[in-house]
């Protein structure tokens, strides 16, 4: 591949242009603030002495992104180095700077619209697991870079990275099109791909051979979001959580006393296991009251078929035959999703795609984690068939190949599904150290203690991160995964991060929606910050919004009535019987209109969802009022039809200025 450069030096020319310059002799980078032009100067181009040279080193630029009063490019400031991965060094990005075209502070902008979508550019940024190389590609797995590797030969990183993980796809639209339209300059070489995902990779030892162990999940950008507010599928066949893993065994040869390892490419065999992981492929949610247990609300839509189609010839394309493991609940609340995904499932009727049920809570019930090795005993032969990807150093052609996919799911798709995964994924290991003669038959790694406690830790730490990234908190049950057992402890501290869900999933997630929806192109501002005063206003009624206040005021006299002396058994009883009243009488009508007192995403607000009226299911309507029809105010404000613009085929429409403006991502 082409070439990436790794490090600018950043030069600003008044207020007309930033000069990015790479290190060595390569041609620099200009962007022009007035115009927004963008052009590589030519080799005999110097910088100009009044230009003024920024004190920090720029470790990549991810794109731009065009605001309410500006358009600004994003770059990265700060990286840490996340491991070497065969000789390739993988970093995460910590820090980033917003650069603006106009003449304005990023840090002081003139109007709060911009202040408040600036602000969530940097939740998101800041908030995420941001993961880049410059000389390896992290969004495919090995078998898909063995297989094109003579189609990648002369091409830029951007232009081989697959789309589903590229997460700054939609920021380096302008770069992109330059670089297509204009293959002779090197404008590729400016194009820094990065994923959201996780990487971790461990030196270990087993049997008198040294090996590496890495963990690599990636998290699409289609349907991106957060747990309560992005689930199911969409019409064009994307699934919320949709994350691809991959579970890397780099073997060393054989090794002689005092020889010195290998830290480069230069390994016997290569190893190589893919899952998948994918919100159930209907249309449904759950919508948030402020009760523990949400709404579930299933959307018998015409085109569910399809989009489940889609989906799943999308995911055979991809990596081959599919084997579904479903381990949602076949009773009570989650009962109908179950249902509505096995009757999609046996409409299709696809001849490459296998379903298998696996009632988790029950057969895990009373803490018998064990019986996870019923579903591994009735996967077994499909996990064999589908196989791994092996390749061994001086081979012309791989050893071995995946075939097929296991793609595996529950509610959200974090602690049922993590725990299903690294069962998977340890049973393939075993099979794949037997393979190459580093175990016996009868060995597995759990007689290994420092390589168990390797591998378990390794999925740990990786199921926190997918948790903490779409649920808000780390992974529950992941005390078994780390210590191959079920404790107590674990136990109580699942209620701790249940908790924590609770409370990010209602009062926080929206606004961490709003940076999803923002960053990957979904709402797009327009260039008025006018029309966007709704993300900073809030239209509820008086006594909505008094009612926080009431309660929390309350609580207080009746804590500080505590305190008051009394003269007589009945001095502080009406005092306190009043208080009780007006805190009894907040908390009722808060939980009666939950609705309004979530924090809803404003870009996107699902309210096609929350008052779907279709074919169906609906478990309940709480938090809509007495009559559970009420609409809240955020639904009869004017904004929800004219604030944002959404995107529909891949194209949006930008009205600016009174002008239509088309960018295609």
């Amino acid at each position: 591949m082409r070439p990436l450069h790794q490090r600018y030096t950043l030069f600003t020319e008044r207020n007309d242009t930033y000069i990015f310059v790479p290190e060595g002799e390569a041609q620099s980078l200009t962007i022009h603030r007035q115009s927004g032009d963008i052009v590589i100067n030519s080799p005999q181009y110097t910088v100009p002495f009044a230009a003024k040279r920024s004190g920090k080193v720029i470790y990549g630029i991810l794109g731009l992104i065009s605001l309410s009063l500006s358009e600004y490019i994003i770059v990265v400031t700060g990286r840490t180095l996340q491991g070497s991965f065969m000789g390739h060094d993988i970093f995460r990005a910590t820090d980033f700077d917003l650069l603006p075209l106009a003449a304005l502070s990023p840090h002081a902008p003139p109007h709060p619209v911009e202040a408040h979508l600036l602000a969530l550019v940097r939740s998101h940024l800041l908030g995420g697991n941001f993961l880049l190389s410059y000389t390896y590609d992290l969004t495919r797995r090995l078998q898909a870079q063995y297989d094109a590797q003579e189609n990648d030969a002369g091409k830029a990183l951007w232009e081989v990275v697959d789309d589903r993980f590229f997460w700054n796809r939609y920021l380096q639209t302008k770069l992109i099109d330059l670089a297509a339209s204009d293959p002779s300059h090197s404008y590729g070489s400016f194009i820094l791909p990065i994923m959201y995902g996780t990487f971790e990779c461990r030196p270990t030892f087993l049997q008198g051979r040294h090996m590496y162990l890495a963990l690599i999940s990636r998290r699409s950008r289609f349907r991106a979001g957060t747990r309560y507010f992005r689930r199911g599928i969409d019409h064009e066949g994307h699934v919320a959580n949709f994350n691809e893993t991959e579970q890397v065994l780099l073997v060393e040869g054989q090794t002689t006393p005092g020889s010195v390892r290998t830290m480069d490419d230069n390994f016997a065999a290569k190893l190589s296991f893919v899952q998948i992981r994918g919100s159930v492929p209907v249309f449904w949610s759950e919508i948030n009251t402020l009760r523990y247990k949400p709404d579930l609300q299933i959307m018998d839509l015409q085109d569910t078929a399809n989009a489940m189609r889609a989906h799943l010839m999308a995911q055979n394309k991809e990596y081959g035959q599919q084997s579904l493991i479903n381990l949602v609940n076949q009773k009570g609340h989650e009962k109908p999703v179950k249902e509505a995904y096995e009757r999609y499932i046996e409409q299709l009727d696809l001849s490459h795609v296998k379903y298998e049920y696996f009632d988790f809570h029950n057969e895990c019930r009373k803490m018998r984690w064990d019986r996870i090795s019923v579903l591994i005993d009735r996967m077994a032969e499909d996990i064999a068939k589908y196989g791994y990807f092996q390749v061994n150093m001086g081979d012309p052609t791989p050893r071995k190949v995946q075939t097929g996919v296991i793609r595996t799911n529950c509610m959200d798709n974090l602690d049922r599904t993590n725990v299903v995964q690294a069962a998977l994924a340890k049973w393939t290991l075993n099979v794949q150290l037997r393979d190459l003669g580093i175990l016996s038959a009868s060995d597995g790694i759990d007689d290994y203690e420092a390589f168990s406690k390797e591998f378990r830790e390794m999925w740990a730490d990786h199921a926190d991160n997918i948790a903490k990234a779409y649920g808000g908190s780390g992974a529950l049950k992941s005390d078994f995964t780390r210590t191959n057992k079920r404790t107590r402890k674990g136990a109580l501290e699942d209620g701790y991060k249940s908790v924590m869900r609770y409370l990010k999933n209602n009062f926080f997630d929206g606004a961490r929606q709003d940076g999803f929806d923002l960053v990957t192109g979904t709402w797009v501002p327009r260039k008025n910050p006018s029309a966007s005063l709704f993300l900073i206003t809030d239209a509820r009624p008086l006594i909505t919004r008094s009612m926080p206040a009431i309660g929390s005021f309350s609580l207080f006299m009746i804590c500080a009535g505590l305190t008051l002396p009394r003269t007589s058994g009945y001095s502080l009883f009406y005092y306190f019987m009043l208080w009780f009243s007006l805190l009894a009488m907040a908390a009722t009508f808060m939980l009666i209109h939950g609705i309004d007192y979530v924090a809803w995403p404003r870009l996107n607000p699902p309210t096609d969802i929350i008052y779907y009226t279709g074919p169906g299911y609906r478990s309940a309507h709480h938090g809509k009022g007495l009559n559970g029809k009420s609409e809240p105010s955020l639904k009869k404000t004017k904004w929800l039809s004219s604030g944002a613009k959404r995107v529909k085929n891949n194209m949006i429409e930008e009205v600016e200025l009174g002008t239509v403006k088309k960018r295609v991502d």
